[in-house]
């Protein structure tokens, strides 16, 4: 991920367009056109040897014989002139280029390369960025640049779009001009053989004059990149995203009901559910979610109450929030009465509040006051049908009123039904800072859309709980049953190698032996006692029952000999060519009530290994019952997959059901997630049925298909992992003290380790008195993501628990060019080496991952630091003034 260099695409102070032309109708033309109706502040320098001017500015024959170097070059030329005219841009000095041209990478260079790795190739020794190839161009209507060739400009607005599809661009901005929406950047990646989604979104995310993203996204390659950026500019404004393309993309071959059941849009979802970006499916949803997010109050929780002047429009918006999954609020008995008094008898007296349709703006306005102040009650729904009796624009006034009045304490969304003759009363409520809609169904989505975003944020910040028991995986047993399998050219391992991998990873498994001939499956049979289970075994069989291979309830050796004799019949009929490895036998489980479910692992294309969690069985593909969420896991993630399905209602209890043990499956779930993280040769895990009751869970059948490692997995994971591997252990003044990447759930005792520092430790630390920290602050130091910071803690175990006492953290730009360290140290510990061998980890991590320089401020009267950073080989420099001394490490 980088963004260098994407100011000089983004805020250029000269352009040059290489193909510009006088011939109506052409690419070149259009560019010319766009970019001289602008407001830029540099000169526009058309070249091509053919034209002496092009629309009235002097031409120029080439690159060489332009006046002065362009800090931006658009190409509109033919696709095998690309490449040579990258090289010569970048050798005179320009840094960015959008090639708007397409079918580079369809054709090839004279050496074999395509055009568009001839083009990178030519770009790389210059650092040129590149934007597209094949793209509609880019739009910034604040500066008035304007480097596309689109039918139509763009209005400033407030709001980022970046855009995958060059068609799909210009119905879009034609769209929005119709609509008076604006953007504050209009960006066509096309192809993004070079500038792709991740770079754009750490370039924009750091842009005040984008208050908010959209993605349209038809593909992503880099998936770690691009949920690595996302996560970062979704921490400080609103990414919204449609991802086209959400059908299924055809049935593939899987060894496993997870393969079989984890679609591609549904991973889609949980890799931007997991980022704290919000999917929305059409343009409408699209700019009304903008609308909502950017314009209202912040959330303050889920609860919607509803006030209409009409009962059918109560309903329906009752109706989409209901089955969208959202919480209709319960009005309190002093809301009730309060509203009695305000109202007419005939009031519904219940949410959604019916003022009846002859309501006047006085009664709008009555109603909602005492709406305001029930704390039951998070947000409000305000909905208006026209009627002959009263006036809408009155009625919308008298929202608008009490609303100015309200600041923070509630959000205020609103949809006055009809069409033009509500005009007036729209604008007034939009002059309020209303969120207004057309519909009420348009408006509850809008409020869900609220909702889900908050929901995914909330998860960026969320602290994890503990995790209810150790857990130290024998990764050496679990290869070694791996690495034999693929030594004997197999790729699905047996029932009773997948479950001596589970057994490995410490996942409960029903006791299982293999017996090679009938006669031994009997006489297994009868050493575990019946009943028993007869399972046929066979690598070239994934679902035993499809081919009545699975006998179960078999209560004597005899009944054993006997079906198993009948496998053998009926698999050798059903599927000749099998190869027969023999029977398991296994112990019936005896679980009365238990629940049947399923636990795997799959691999995306795009994003590498994922997750799956549902109701398991023979029928698993036919109920459906499923959700995904992408690896790593903590149990706080393990327990909202779970969550997302149908069936988590029926675990939580009911009746005469006890509630099943939840944390067993969520710890199933994140030791098969390390699993995926640890084994890059498996592609798939299914346990299926895993039986699941109070006293915990029991995996009754396993599949694991493996292959061949092509990457580690840690690096196939397209969230990078916590990093155990820079964990270690030092002496500190006769103590054990662990010096270690932080996580999550270090949270509660980082709070602690805060609540402990002196008043100058904390000035020194954030060069001011901070009186408290409030959750999102420790979440953002705590949850922090290893691609693109770190922070290491100094922490050991006592009597009372874990206990921090130091952490030093860096965090470097997208280019890993400079990274900015901090460090504070308990202040009982001061002088006694923990702050030298914390940032001694830090120097040493940071050079080992190629980062140039590692920078850092200090208080000019924070003398020990300053030796510190001395010692260790910082220059410092006091020019900066105001008592601040800044340091640099070359590394």
């Amino acid at each position: 991920m980088t963004v260098r260099n994407l100011e000089h695409l983004f805020n250029p102070t000269s352009i040059a367009v290489v193909g510009a032309s006088n011939r109506p109708r052409s690419v070149g033309a259009a560019v010319m056109r766009n970019l001289l109706r602008g407001e830029l502040a540099g000169p526009v320098m058309p070249v091509n040897p053919k034209h002496p001017s092009v629309a009235g500015v002097l031409c120029y024959p080439n690159v060489d014989a332009l006046p002065i170097t362009p800090a931006l070059a658009i190409i509109c030329t033919p696709p095998a002139t690309v490449p040579d005219l990258i090289a010569q841009l970048g050798a005179r000095g320009t840094r960015a280029a959008i090639v708007l041209t397409a079918g580079l990478a369809r054709a090839h260079h004279d050496d074999g390369r395509t055009l568009q790795q001839a083009m990178l190739d030519a770009a790389k020794p210059h650092l040129l960025r590149i934007l597209g190839p094949n793209c509609l161009g880019l739009i910034v209507p604040t500066r008035g640049l304007d480097a596309s060739f689109a039918h139509i400009d763009a209005l400033p607005g407030r709001v980022a779009l970046i855009h995958q599809s060059g068609a799909l661009c210009t119905a879009l901005l034609d769209w929005a001009r119709s609509n008076g929406i604006g953007f504050s950047h209009f960006v066509s990646i096309g192809d993004a053989a070079d500038v792709d989604f991740g770079d754009a979104l750490d370039f924009l995310g750091a842009d005040p004059d984008a208050q908010a993203i959209l993605l349209y996204i038809e593909s992503i390659r880099g998936a770690r990149k691009f949920l690595s950026a996302a996560r970062a500019a979704a921490r400080n404004k609103p990414v919204l995203v449609v991802k086209a393309g959400r059908a299924a993309e055809g049935a593939r071959a899987a060894a496993s009901h997870t393969g079989a059941l984890a679609g591609a849009d549904e991973v889609y979802d949980a890799a931007f559910r997991r980022a704290g970006m919000l999917r929305v499916f059409d343009t409408d949803e699209m700019f009304d979610a903008v609308e909502t997010l950017t314009h209202a109050p912040k959330l303050k929780g889920e609860r919607l109450a509803i006030l209409t002047n009409g009962g059918g429009p109560g309903v329906l918006a009752t109706d989409a929030l209901i089955l969208g999954g959202g919480r209709l609020a319960t009005l309190s008995e002093s809301t009730l009465a309060a509203l009695d008094e305000v109202l007419p008898a005939t009031w519904s007296r219940a949410n959604p509040v019916d003022i009846i349709g002859d309501a006047n703006g006085e009664r709008y306005a009555n109603a909602l006051r005492v709406l305001v102040r029930d704390e039951g009650v998070d947000d409000i729904l305000v909905l208006h049908s026209p009627t002959a009796v009263v006036s809408s624009l009155a009625a919308a006034q008298g929202v608008a009123e009490v609303v100015g009045t309200l600041g923070e304490r509630r959000r205020v969304l609103a949809a006055w039904l009809g069409g033009d003759t509500m005009r007036p009363a729209r604008r007034a409520l939009a002059k309020a800072g209303i969120p207004n809609y057309q519909t009420p169904d348009g408006a509850v989505r809008a409020f869900l859309q609220i909702v889900g975003y908050h929901r995914n944020q909330a998860l960026l910040r969320e602290t994890p709980p503990s995790v209810p028991e150790a857990f130290e995986p024998n990764v050496p047993a679990a290869r070694s049953v791996i690495d034999s399998a693929l030594e004997a050219g197999r790729t699905l391992l047996t029932e009773p190698e997948a479950k001596a991998v589970l057994r490995a990873y410490d996942i409960p498994v029903v006791e299982t032996e293999i017996a090679r001939t009938p006669e031994e499956a009997a006489r297994v049979a009868e050493r575990l006692g019946p009943p028993v289970a007869v399972k046929i075994l066979s690598g070239d069989i994934s679902h035993k029952s499809d081919f009545g291979g699975v006998a179960l309830d078999i209560e004597s050796a005899d009944e054993a000999r006997a079906v198993a004799e009948a496998m053998l019949e009926r698999v050798g009929r059903l599927k000749p060519d099998a190869a027969l490895e023999g029977f398991t036998v296994q112990r019936m489980a005896r679980r009365p009530g238990a629940y049947e479910l399923i636990v795997g692992a799959a691999t995306d294309p795009t994003f590498g290994p994922i997750l799956l969690f549902g109701e398991g069985g023979t029928a698993v593909e036919v109920i459906a019952d499923k959700a995904i969420e992408l690896p790593p896991l903590n149990l706080k993630l393990a327990r909202e997959l779970v969550a997302r399905t149908r069936i988590a209602r029926r675990l939580a209890g009911f009746r005469d059901r006890a509630a099943v043990d939840v944390d067993a499956i969520c710890l199933c779930l994140m030791k098969v997630s390390q699993l995926v993280v640890d084994l890059a040769e498996v592609l798939e895990v299914d346990l299926n049925p895993l039986l699941a009751d109070e006293h915990g869970i029991l995996t009754l059948d396993a599949r694991i298909r493996v292959g061949n490692a092509v990457a580690s997995g840690t690096e196939r994971l397209s969230i990078r992992p916590y990093p155990r591997e820079l964990e270690e252990w030092i002496e500190l003044d006769g103590e054990d003290v662990q010096l270690r990447p932080i996580r999550p759930e270090d949270e509660p005792q980082h709070q602690a380790f805060l609540d402990r520092l002196e008043s100058d430790d904390i000035r020194f630390r954030f060069f001011g008195q901070v009186r408290q920290f409030p959750h999102s602050q420790l979440a953002r130091f705590t949850q922090i993501d290893y691609d693109r910071e770190m922070a290491f803690i100094a922490t050991v175990t006592r009597e009372e628990g874990p206990r921090t006492l130091g952490v030093v953290r860096a965090v470097s730009d997208p280019d890993n060019d400079r990274a900015e360290f901090a460090i504070v140290v308990g202040s009982a510990l001061k002088g006694k080496g923990l702050g030298g061998a914390l940032l001694a980890k830090m120097i040493n991590y940071c050079r080992g991952r190629g980062t140039r320089a590692l920078v850092g401020e200090v208080l000019a009267e924070n003398e020990r630091m300053l030796r510190l950073a001395r010692r260790l080989g910082f220059t410092s420099d006091r020019s900066r003034g105001g008592g601040v001394v800044s340091v640099e490490l070359l590394l």
